[in-house]
């Protein structure tokens, strides 16, 4: 459908949040209060397998939300995806489990009512324009009754409340969009059809799927300001392509006095407004694979846990329980003083364990942070506390391991691919051998023992990292010296002092996804902490990569050189 073909509108029927309002903050707070419910409400095997992504990026981000169980720090920086499009993502086409996801999200999401906002300057004003010009104005939306109709009653002061003939919410339906239960329920609610006289404004594939399912006008609302090639990539398929896309009101408009010229007359525009500007974007790492200079690996040695696999709740829980016992442990009076920590969240998490005896609901959350790098926020360089610590920690992670997933779906892939290049693989970790020979054999159904020269785990050295025992451990029994040859790749701050101090390359895995202001207090490179990484990398197609560039580089070196050397006498 082009912009000639448009029917005139007899309705126009709105999406609520990203398009009329921004609630992205609160939004996106009560996502991730639901994300943390998932193995709650049981819906964590409901999750849809990456094969069944429908793209690229959905394939990324559901198996961000997998492992992490918070969203994306992109999808926070840019502020443009929905509540619905996540539940699509994750769910599917499960109507069940996305219905239990939208009401655990309505229930977090009561304790952030009201911070709502227009979604661009002078909505009010084209909202009554084109109420005067006779056009029918209603919303159509997922969100609950009860938060709409108290958001309504607060958004511009209260103007909006009578604007609309119809408001009909996700509650109320038989099923929400992409269901197109709620268009037609509004269309009969006004006694019109539902057909192309109805448009329907709405800023996510999912809204345009429901008006062409409804057989209504598809009016994309590109509040995010995506670009022409994410825009293809947003609404590929043909069912979610809308008759056309507008940026702001004032194409809104434009559009209605194309296709009813005749009712514009009389009836003159709100003043035009400056076109609206897009989001900063996201300050991705500056440590990145393209800058580095590194040489070859011979020798690649990796982290376990949030490195090469996911066992993070496990994790969480075990350290919780440990938490809990600080004082009988005679810990308590061991943790460092607030004024010593690297940084001000450092200094939270310390008060907070010293007041709470547990991580920080937000630690949780986030998910970024390891068991190691804990213990060293909370006990800095007393090896003696660290070293109780631990051994509280395995105590604890008894009762709870037993579930690991591969970080990502093709990491066995990647590490036949560097036996295949003749490279040497082992295993470094802080987790006790019982622990990580169980999870060694779990992993992938048949285990990837088979991949690993070495492994040395935290109970073999006197020592665990960020001490460098047990890389110097491995090196001895791989018969190897230490040198940059050596890589080290993992995704804590200890993983980096560790292969520091053994002097070889550092490979950062910010599987995590930090952003560089973060990467750059975690990592300061001052006097006190040194320590920064060699290079960063976000997944292991980045790594595979860097891997082949250094070969390649190193290749292209040596050609160059032999072909400077004079040449003998052929004479």
């Amino acid at each position: 459908m082009t912009t000639a073909t448009l029917a005139a509108p007899r309705a126009m029927l709105f999406d609520w949040h990203g398009t009329l309002v921004n609630t992205y903050e609160p939004m996106y707070r009560a996502i991730e209060a639901m994300l943390l419910q998932l193995d709650e409400l049981d819906l964590s095997r409901h999750i849809i397998p990456e094969t069944q992504a429908g793209n690229a990026q959905d394939e990324k981000l559901l198996r961000y939300l997998r492992i992490f169980r918070r969203l994306h720090p992109d999808i926070l920086a840019e502020r443009r995806i929905s509540r619905t499009d996540i539940f699509d993502v994750l769910f599917g086409d499960n109507r069940h489990a996305k219905a239990i996801a939208h009401a655990a999200y309505n229930a977090a999401y009561a304790d952030q009512l009201l911070q709502i906002t227009p979604f661009q300057d002078g909505i009010c004003a084209y909202l009554e324009h084109l109420q005067r010009r006779g056009i029918r104005l209603g919303v159509v939306t997922n969100r609950s009754r009860r938060f709409l109709d108290a958001e309504l009653a607060a958004v511009d002061g209260g103007r909006w409340s009578g604007l609309f003939e119809v408001t009909l919410c996700g509650d109320e339906a038989p099923n929400y969009k992409p269901s197109p239960d709620a268009l037609w329920a509004a269309a009969a609610r006004l006694g019109l059809p539902a057909d192309h006289g109805i448009w329907f404004v709405g800023d996510s594939a999912s809204d345009m799927v429901t008006a062409r399912a409804a057989g209504v006008s598809a009016i994309f609302y590109n509040g995010a300001l995506w670009d022409r090639d994410w825009l293809e990539q947003l609404l590929p398929a043909h069912a979610a392509q809308p008759g056309v896309a507008i940026e702001d009101f004032e194409q809104l408009l434009d559009l209605v006095d194309a296709a009813s010229p005749a009712a514009c007359r009389g009836q003159p525009r709100p003043p035009r407004l400056p076109p609206r500007q897009p989001p900063p974007a996201r300050q991705a790492p500056d440590w990145h694979p393209a800058l580095a200079r590194l040489r070859p690996p011979e020798v690649i040695l990796f982290d376990w846990h949030a490195t090469l696999v996911d066992t993070l709740e496990a994790m969480y829980h075990a350290v919780d329980d440990m938490l809990r016992e600080l004082r009988d442990m005679g810990l308590l009076e061991h943790l460092v003083p607030e004024s010593q920590s690297k940084s001000p969240e450092d200094m939270r998490l310390v008060s907070y364990v010293r007041e709470n005896l547990r991580l920080h609901p937000r630690i949780t959350l986030d998910r970024k942070i390891s068991r190691t790098d804990i213990f060293e926020v909370l006990f800095g360089d007393n090896e003696t506390a660290k070293q109780k610590a631990h051994a509280g920690f395995t105590r604890h992670y008894r009762n709870h391991f037993g579930s690991v997933l591969p970080f990502e779906p093709k990491v066995r892939d990647v590490l036949q691919g560097l036996q295949g290049l003749g490279l040497r693989l082992g295993v470094i970790t802080n987790r006790d051998r019982e622990f990580l020979l169980h999870e060694l054999d779990a992993v992938d159904t048949t285990g990837w023992r088979e991949y690993f020269e070495v492994c040395v785990c935290g109970d073999d050295t006197r020592r665990r990292k960020p001490h460098p025992d047990q890389i110097q451990r491995a090196l001895r029994q791989l018969g190897c010296q230490p040198g940059q040859q050596v890589w080290y790749v993992g995704d804590s701050t200890t993983d980096v002092i560790a292969a520091k101090a053994a002097g070889i390359t550092s490979v950062f895995f910010n599987g995590a996804l930090w952003d560089q202001g973060w990467l750059n207090r975690i990592f300061p490179g001052n006097a006190r902490f040194p320590a920064k990484p060699d290079v960063v990398v976000d997944d292991f197609s980045q790594f595979w990569a860097l891997v082949l560039a250094c070969r390649s580089c190193a290749r292209s070196r040596t050609r160059a050189v032999s072909a400077q050397r004079p040449r003998g006498d052929e004479g």
